[in-house]
């Protein structure tokens, strides 16, 4: 086990020292002993390099905010090993982990597999909302679930002392770290990208993911051009844990062709110069959407548009964009509310809850003031602080306005934050 610097991650190392490298990842929750069946055989012939998230299995909790800098921090921590090229394997957070450097560090990773992985997790929303019932009531609901939605049925009713380690494995997770970690992948999305991999990948998936499954897992397969599918039989989504025979043997193979230098100086490939204009070039006309200003800047729109997604969730932005008959209106909110004001650095998103939400008690506006309470739960506010809010209202808004505030208020909360049954 090693010290962590704040640009690193905790690590352990196990094989000969001058063999080929072999970085595993981890997902979501778990810590780099998800791995443990895999190394007897692992490292009869490869140096493996395990490490945790941030926050997890005992490692210093300095939450990370997405997965690129995760993808960083992993890249410093091999540079202080010495190590330069490597083979990478990662399950679900621990493959975006991979995706990302295939994609920003090519040079650097050998081969690639991706276990229970998928090139955009679920939705947004889905992962932010994980974050708000974390932040509301620990890691508990997450505990409580874990088993169903790592593990077959089968497994789970006959390894029961797996089963709660995965689960306290969850439980003593650093549950900031945690909702960063969902913060993170609520915005990856490499889709677009997968053309531009170029390593070999084995894309591997448990017959029965629910998480991650092999839809995910075929969309893998058909954006990377050299990459092949394998099914394992019987798992769910961890299946180094639930199959680690199978899994192993499907690593074996995948890197057996891998042969790398481990040390040394590795010529990065240099960027695209971009050619100077000739002479100054004429002012241009008015962006359109999605186009940069004149100054360089991105359209308050498109920079409206995504955060406006990010605080107050899709299927929202979606349903009131859908209204043809309010588009412009739609894009005036987009636009300025979203892309001059709540863009600006002057307050930080919590604060600026605080005042939209005392706003519109103040105003008397019920519908935007459930919108904007789960708006302040993504932002970090707790239902404690936004209780308090609506109580300091009473004094300076009147009592009927905070009283008809707090039920509204209740009712998004209680929906927002109960945990899955």
């Amino acid at each position: 086990m090693s010290e962590t610097p704040t640009n690193t991650l905790q690590y352990r190392v196990d094989g000969p020292e001058d063999a080929p490298v072999l970085v595993l990842g981890p997902s979501l929750g778990t810590t780099f002993h998800m791995w443990d069946r895999q190394i007897p055989e692992l490292i009869r012939d490869r140096r493996v390099v395990r490490f945790d998230l941030p926050g997890h299995g005992g490692a210093p909790a300095q939450p990370f905010t997405s997965v690129a800098e995760l993808g960083d921090r992993l890249l410093a921590t091999l540079d202080t090993l010495g190590i330069q090229r490597f083979g990478y394997a990662g399950c679900s957070l621990g493959g975006a982990v991979g995706l990302d450097l295939a994609l920003r560090a090519p040079h650097r990773v050998a081969s690639l597999a991706l276990v229970a992985t998928a090139p955009r997790f679920g939705t947004a929303d889905e992962f932010r909302q994980r974050g708000v019932v974390v932040r509301t009531n620990g890691l508990e609901p997450m505990a409580r679930t874990a088993p169903e939605q790592w593990f077959t049925p089968h497994f789970a009713a006959n390894q029961p002392a797996i089963v709660d380690w995965a689960v306290q494995m969850v439980r003593t997770t650093d549950a900031a770290c945690y909702v960063a970690a969902c913060e993170a992948l609520a915005v990856f999305d490499v889709r677009a990208a997968l053309g531009s991999i170029g390593v070999p990948a084995l894309v591997l998936v448990g017959s029965e993911d629910r998480v991650t499954g092999p839809a995910e897992a075929r969309t893998l397969v058909a954006g990377i051009a050299d990459a092949k599918l394998a099914v394992v039989p019987g798992a769910s989504h961890l299946a180094p844990v639930e199959q680690p025979a199978a899994v192993t043997d499907l690593l074996l193979e995948h890197f057996a062709a891998i042969s790398h230098d481990t040390s040394g100086t590795l010529a990065v490939p240099p960027p695209v110069p971009v050619p100077a204009p000739a002479e100054p070039a004429p002012a241009p006309e008015a962006p359109e959407d999605g186009e940069e200003t004149p100054a360089g800047r991105p359209d308050p729109y498109e920079k409206g548009l995504g955060l406006r997604r990010e605080i107050l969730g899709d299927a929202h932005v979606d349903r009131a964009l859908a209204d043809e008959d309010a588009a412009d209106f739609q894009e005036l909110v987009t636009r300025y509310a979203w892309g001059e004001v709540w863009a600006r650095e002057g307050l930080d998103r919590r604060t600026r809850s605080v005042v939209t939400l005392t706003a519109l008690v103040a105003g008397g506006h019920r519908e935007a003031l459930a919108d904007h309470t789960r708006a302040a739960l993504r932002n970090g506010l707790s239902p404690a602080e936004i209780r308090e809010i609506v109580l300091h209202t009473a004094v300076y808004c009147g009592l009927p306005a905070a009283e008809t505030a707090l039920a509204a208020v209740g009712r998004v909360i209680t929906e927002e934050t109960t945990p899955p049954a």
